[in-house]
Order: structure tokens, then sequence, then C-alpha cells
């Protein structure tokens, strides 16, 4: 009897256990009132803000919150919310607003509400569109992406830490502040991960890394070092005349390949041709270093600031040819005349000797060493050169055509792809770039650059003119004594604001007028450009050492005189 009784419970329980776990069918909902809200959130520049948090209020007897939606890169959201049928209009929904670095907005009432159809299972339909501009706001992560922007430029400038490793250090800094504080406190996060890899612009890294492979195939040509030899046959010991062919020779490598670059591989001949001269050679160097700087300003791909201002402007090859070579030209030939002049007690004291035999003799050692390989680089720099002028016709990124003329010139010249990454990619180079752009990144989404711009649109008084003379002579005098790397990644989306906030500055006169500043002003100090310091590097190691003063003393003046030609042209011809 106990028995039967115990199997009748368990069977009683087992029957209960199903009934309550088994799940109850759901009833058919009923008709709803169905609203699709869309819109956008963008900063008082206009321009959209990602990730931007966004909750939805209900007002009726109680308020509901629906769950946090955020919005997209270019700051739209879309949200589809249910209500009872008939509860629509009468209900009162709200937006609310929040993301780092911005004044979260109060609740922002929908105006119009559109009723748009009626579906087959009766559910009504309707749609509501909202435009939200939320107000920068002074967070201790702005105060932090100031310290890190200025931290990495002071490492910089006094050489405390190689430039590579002061800009690893300020972007890991900025990222760990954002995921260690900022997760629990949102004033004090800076930006994502995904804010850090879209501020990260690939196609300046693209480009830099295939010229790269480009010029280090060259390099086993000998073509550069053939062309100095070229240079000093065509001068036939004149001096003077050898001066102004080098300098001009330079600065038309340098308007196609990396200045840095040509520099490393006409200084050896450079300096030969000096000692059997009995010259200083620095009254050589100096000039060609000046010369390398102003050609690479003339086009897209001739110095990093360029190709960093070409590709944040979507500015094309052939914008850069007709807006900057010509003015390039005329820098390039009163420098020639500057320099000339300003050496000739040096020249006069040269000893041209024999110069069929001082040819001869370097011409064993400076000779084409490739005719073959020399042929295919140089249709192959032709086609990517052709692809670059084509570039803004086909839609194509500048670091396309050099990838693709790279890959070419590797598979056409059987070049082991493994040592050309090993020994001729400077992968510092790139890596400081890439956390150069994060960094700045940092400044911009924090706001420090937005001050920054407002403050010179206010100190222009929104006057195009002052705005281009403002811009072009701070980055001149900047460029001088920072890096002029660093100082272009925190002027590009200042000048993108200014270009639209600025009556007629939408033609890119403002460009140019960075372009100008940052390249020329280089120009005016050993630190102001990599082209100078790697120059003077090896001047030093070879016995001709020249002080930080003595440099200065050599290039300063001739660099404010072509900043000043450059104002000129600006004003007169390009407005």
């Amino acid at each position: 009897m106990k028995r039967t009784c115990l199997c009748c419970g368990l069977i009683v329980l087992f029957f209960a256990a199903t009934t309550l776990c088994w799940p109850a069918e759901k009833a058919e909902p009923g008709p709803s009132d169905l609203l699709t809200l869309t819109g956008t959130v963008n900063n008082s520049q206009g321009k959209g803000l990602n990730d931007a948090g966004l909750t939805i209020v209900v007002e009726g007897k109680e308020i509901h919150r629906v769950e946090k939606i955020l919005t997209d890169e270019e700051g739209s959201f879309q949200y589809r919310l249910a209500l009872p049928q008939g509860q629509l209009s009468g209900a009162k929904i709200a937006l609310e607003v929040s993301k780092p670095s911005y004044k979260s907005s109060a609740p922002i009432a929908l105006k119009r509400i559109v009723f748009e159809y009626k579906d087959e299972n009766g559910n009504s339909h309707y749609l509501a569109h909202e435009d939200i501009v939320l107000q920068r706001a002074v967070t201790a992560a702005f105060w932090i992406a100031t310290l890190v922007l200025l931290g990495v430029y002071v490492l910089i400038a006094f050489e405390l830490f190689h430039r590579t490793l002061a800009a690893l250090i300020g972007a890991a800094l900025l990222l760990t502040v954002s995921y260690t504080l900022g997760t629990f406190y949102p004033d004090y996060f800076i930006l994502s991960f995904e804010d850090a890899v879209r501020a990260i612009d690939m196609n300046v890294i693209f480009l830099l890394m295939a010229m790269m492979i480009i010029v280090g195939v060259m390099k086993k040509t000998g073509v550069f070092q053939w062309l100095a030899l070229k240079s000093y046959e065509a001068s036939k010991g004149n001096i003077y005349v050898l001066c102004a062919i080098l300098m001009v020779v330079t600065a038309v490598i340098s308007a196609f390949l990396d200045n840095v670059t040509t520099m490393l591989l006409v200084t050896p001949v450079t300096i030969e041709i000096s000692r059997a001269l009995k010259l200083n050679p620095l009254t050589l160097l100096l000039p060609e270093v000046f010369a390398s700087n102003v050609g690479g300003t003339a086009t897209l791909i001739g110095d990093p600031p360029n190709i960093m201002i070409g590709s944040y402007g979507g500015l094309t090859f052939m914008d850069f040819v007709r807006h900057l070579s010509p003015i390039c030209f005329i820098v390039l030939a009163v420098s020639v005349v500057y320099y000339i002049f300003y050496f000739r007690k040096e020249y006069r004291k040269s000893d041209a000797g024999n110069v069929s035999e001082m040819a001869a003799a370097l011409r064993e050692e400076y000779k084409i060493k490739d005719a073959k390989l020399l042929k295919i680089c140089l249709i192959i720099l032709g086609i990517t050169i052709l692809l670059f002028t084509m570039h803004g016709t086909l839609h194509m990124e500048p670091s396309i055509a050099a990838l693709i003329g790279a890959g070419a010139l590797l598979v056409l010249s059987g070049t082991d792809i493994v040592e050309m990454l090993e020994h001729e990619i400077e992968w510092p180079t790139l890596i400081f770039f890439i956390m150069l752009f994060i960094v700045v990144g940092g400044a911009e989404s924090t706001g420090l650059i937005q001050v920054i711009a407002d403050g010179v649109r206010d100190l222009s008084k929104g006057s195009l003119v002052i705005a281009v003379i403002l811009i072009l002579w701070v980055s001149a005098i900047a460029s001088a004594f920072i890096d002029n790397i660093p100082f272009t990644a925190t002027m590009l989306p200042i000048v993108a604001y200014l270009n639209q906030t600025i009556p007629g500055a939408e033609g890119g006169i403002l460009w140019w007028s960075l372009a100008l500043g940052a390249c020329l002003g280089g120009n005016g100090t050993l630190i102001g450009a990599s082209a100078n310091v790697v120059t003077v590097g090896i001047a030093e190691s070879l016995g001709y050492p020249v002080s930080f003063v003595k440099y200065m003393k050599m290039a300063w003046w001739p660099m404010l005189i072509s900043v000043a030609l450059c104002m000129v042209w600006l004003l007169v011809v390009m407005m």
C-alpha cells in the first residue's frame, strides 16, 4: 500500500513538473502602433558622431526606457518602437543622447510623428526623424589627450626617445586610460579601439610602404649616384654650375621619390666630389638638402606631409602639380641664386683640377650596375606616376597605384620579397605614422582639435587672407623646430574645419598653405625635416660636423625668403 502511494505521488509530481516547465503557448499579439525612428547625431561642425548612445523615453502612466541604441560611423540611427494600438498618438516620446566628451542632451521630444500606412495585420506604421546636435564638454579626457599630445611633441623635439617610441607610448597611454578609468567613469574615456583603428590613414601607410619598395629596388641599379656623377661632368669643373645642377637634380628626384632616400644615396658621391675639389662638402650638401625639401613639396608623393594632406583632403596628384609645382620652381631658382652667392667665397677656394681624370676615377665607382633592371624600374615608375595622375579620374587611392607599381616591380625584377621587407621598408617610420594617427585621433575625439580650430577661426575673424597667412607662417615656424609630420597630422582636421567655416576657403587654398608651410619650414633648422638630420649625420660620420646654430645660420634666411615667396603666390596668384 505504501509502495503504491509512493508511485502515485511520483507520477503526480512528474506531471506537475512537466506542466510547469513546458513553455506556455504565447498568445497572438494584437494590432500595434509601430514607430520607425531615424535620425542623426552630429557635433557643432556638422560631423556625424559614431557610438553615441540614445535612450528612447516613452511617457505614460510610467516612464518606459527602451534599451540604449548606438549610432553608426556616420552618426545615423534607426529604431522601431512598438506600442499598443491607439496609444502612440497620446504618448510623449523623447530621446536622451550621450557620448563621452560631449554634454548629454536634455530629453528631446519628437516634434512630428507621421502616419505611413496600416498593414494586413492591422498594425499602424508611423515615421519620425530627428537630427540632434551635441555640444562639446571639457572633461578629464580632454586634458589627458592634450597632455599626451604635448608630451609626444616634447619627447620628439628634444630626442628624449626615438620618435616611434614616443608616439607608441602616447597611443598606448590613451587606450589604457580609456579602458581602465574610462570603463567606470565616462569623463575619462578618450577613444575606443575601433575609433583608434579608424583614425589610422591606411592610404598614407600603404603609399609610403609601396614607394619604399620601389626606391629599394631602384637603389640596386646605382642610378642615383650615376646622376650625381653626370652632374659633375656637365659642370665641366665650374663649381657654381655644379651647385646649380646638383640642386636641380636633387629637387627633381625628390619630387617623385622620398627625399630622405634621395639624400642617403646622393650624399656619399657629393662628398667624394667635394674632396676632389678640395671643398668643404657642406657647401654642396646644404644646398642639396634644401633643394630636396623644395622638390618634395611640388608633388603628392614627394614629402610625407603632402601624402597626409592629399589623403585627408581628397586631393589628387595633379592638384599638387598644378597648385604647388610653379611656386616650387620659383623657390628653387631663388634658392640656387642665394646659395651660390652665400658660398661664393668657399667656391672660389675650390680646385677643379683635371676634370677628365676626376670624372674617369669616379666613373669606375659610381656607374649603372644593372642596366636591364634600371629599364624595368623606369618603365614601372613611369606607369606608377601615370596612375598617380589618373587616380582622380579612376577614383583610385594613390596607395593603390603605388602598390600596383611595387608589386609589378618585385615580380619583374625577381627581388626577394623577404629581403625587401627586412632591409628596405622602414618599419619604424610606418609604426610611427600609425601610432601618431591614434594620438591625434584622441585629441580630435576629446575636442582639443576643435578648440584650436575655433581659435584660429576667431583669430582670423573669418578673413580668408588672414587665415592663409596664419596657417602658412605658423606651419613654417613650427615645422622648423618640431618634426613636420606630427605637426601636419595635428593640423589636418583643423584645416578641414576652417575650409567649411571660412568664406572662400572651399577651393582648398588652406591645404596649399599648410603644405607649403610644413614642407618648406622644415628647411629652417637641422631638426626641421628628416632629410636634414640624415644628411648632417652622414657628413658628421665622415668628419664634417655641423652644429644646430651653424646649420640655422645657413638655412634660416633662405627658408624665410621661400615662405615669403609662397605667401605672395597664395595671396596674389591663387586667390
